[in-house]
């Protein structure tokens, strides 16, 4: 958990200093306080682009300097830190405990979860936004996963502009195939066991509040020989513009388990307590596999809930580590019991 978060120059805020305490933080206020800043603020403790996917110079307060801050404590004294400074407004700036690092090391440290709004329309909308989706929950597990996913995409855009020449090497075309191959195989693998993983955990789950899931990979299968598979299809690519074949073809598949459709199919209310019921079962199995409860970050998630699935939601939370939640209304957290309670704005 944290214990203390530092925001300078952060969006909207010049200079915020919190202390949030174990279990529940409500942020509410107005709309435009800036309550989904602060936790894009605490998305931007892992690795990748925090909750919103931003540029990192579009997340610089107006009126600034130019750069921003992002400091936090964690329970056990531990010091995170990340940034931009005003010379290199895109290039992302990692400390632990005053000393350089990567992103990849945050995740070491800590590990954040969240759910958004803008995240209400994943089964419905392409395949793209649920890889995302379904990275992110691999990710929490497997660090490592997003080293091979970023030299994977490096691969493939290098291999795409070689094969739009005339003439493309074809020694160097094996040798990023090659490379898509030993990446693009650890990140279907990660995929895969994450989903079994977290299937199992969903299955176990008694009937409640929350609609039942599955969750399984979907979408085109990455071939068993994906260097293979990439040498016969060169001429279908480079007359596509595009890698046609790979885990970057993949999809997330959700079923609606007591319905038997497909989450696409179900309403817009089943749909949101569908993807809250995955995203707690996987924070309960984030607890049990990395040995530390994630940090929760649930974004107007009170509002659109029914007061029965509003009070099993907060059932649900109790006991689940530091949650963060935001709502316009204080009194949407009447239910939620000891919080720490911060009102922005005004």
């Amino acid at each position: 958990m944290l214990t203390r978060l530092v925001l300078t120059d952060f969006r909207n805020h010049a200079d915020l200093t919190l202390a949030p305490g174990a279990g529940f933080v409500v942020l509410f206020g107005e709309n435009g306080a800036g309550k989904t800043n602060v936790l894009e603020a605490v998305s931007l403790l892992a690795p990748g682009r925090g909750l919103r996917r931003a540029a990192l110079s579009a997340m610089a307060r107006i009126g600034g300097t130019g750069g921003f801050g992002v400091a936090a404590t964690l329970a056990d004294e531990t010091a995170l830190a990340t940034g931009t400074q005003v010379s290199h407004p895109e290039r992302r700036i990692v400390r632990v405990n005053g000393a350089a690092a990567n992103a990849a090391a945050l995740a070491e440290r800590v590990t954040v979860l969240w759910l958004t709004p803008a995240m209400d329309r994943l089964f419905v909308e392409g395949a793209g936004e649920r890889r995302r989706f379904l990275d992110r929950l691999v990710l929490a597990l497997f660090p490592g996963h997003a080293v091979h996913a970023t030299r994977y995409d490096a691969a493939m855009r290098a291999r795409n502009r070689l094969l739009a020449d005339a003439a493309p090497d074809g020694d160097w075309l094996g040798a990023l195939e090659a490379r898509m191959a030993e990446h693009g195989a650890a990140i279907d693998a990660a995929r895969r066991e994450t989903l079994a993983l977290l299937g199992a955990v969903l299955a176990a789950q008694a009937p409640g509040v929350f609609p039942r899931a599955t969750v399984a990979l979907a979408g085109e299968a990455t071939p068993d020989d994906l260097a293979q598979a990439l040498r016969r299809s060169r001429a279908r690519d480079a007359a596509a513009g595009r890698t046609l074949a790979g885990p970057h073809r993949a999809d997330l598949a959700v079923t609606h388990v007591d319905k038997a459709q497909a989450a696409a199919l179900a309403s817009t209310g089943e749909q949101k307590a569908l993807l809250l019921g995955i995203v707690l079962a996987h924070a309960d199995l984030v607890a049990e596999r990395v040995g530390r409860a994630p940090v929760l970050l649930l974004d107007e998630v009170a509002a659109h809930l029914d007061p029965a699935r509003r009070a099993g939601l907060f059932a649900r939370l109790q006991g689940r580590g530091q949650v963060w939640m935001t709502g316009t209304e204080e009194g949407l957290f009447a239910d939620a019991g000891a919080a720490t309670r911060i009102g922005l704005g005004g």
